[in-house]
């Protein structure tokens, strides 16, 4: 007897394909958060735009001297929020672009 697939079921890659493609993504993500111009685009636009908001947010009580530990944090932590967010989005994009230039579906 054949057996007929359900159609409401969805077909799967066999579990072996699908730790080969997390292997190769792994690996990709190392290159690419070891290249120079994905740190440097973090730090030129993440820290920047960091900065900015930190001015914006907290400026005011910077420039009226009524800083106290909560406002330094926030100071301190926007520019790092904004810099590991430009940093994924960064090495995302050198993953997809990577992939893109070698035909490799994942």
């Amino acid at each position: 007897m054949n057996a007929v697939p359900n159609p409401e079921t969805p077909l799967r890659p066999s579990r072996s394909l699908r730790e080969a493609r997390r292997a190769q993504k792994r690996e990709l993500w190392a290159q690419a958060l070891s290249q120079r111009s994905v740190w440097l685009r973090a730090c030129k636009l993440g820290l920047s735009a960091g900065l900015l908001q930190a001015a914006v947010n907290q400026g005011d009580r910077w420039i009226n001297h009524t800083v106290d530990s909560t406002v330094i944090i926030k100071s301190i932590v926007s520019p790092l929020i904004g810099f590991a967010l430009v940093l994924f989005s960064a090495a995302q994009t050198w993953v997809q672009r990577t992939l893109e230039t070698t035909n490799s579906p994942l």
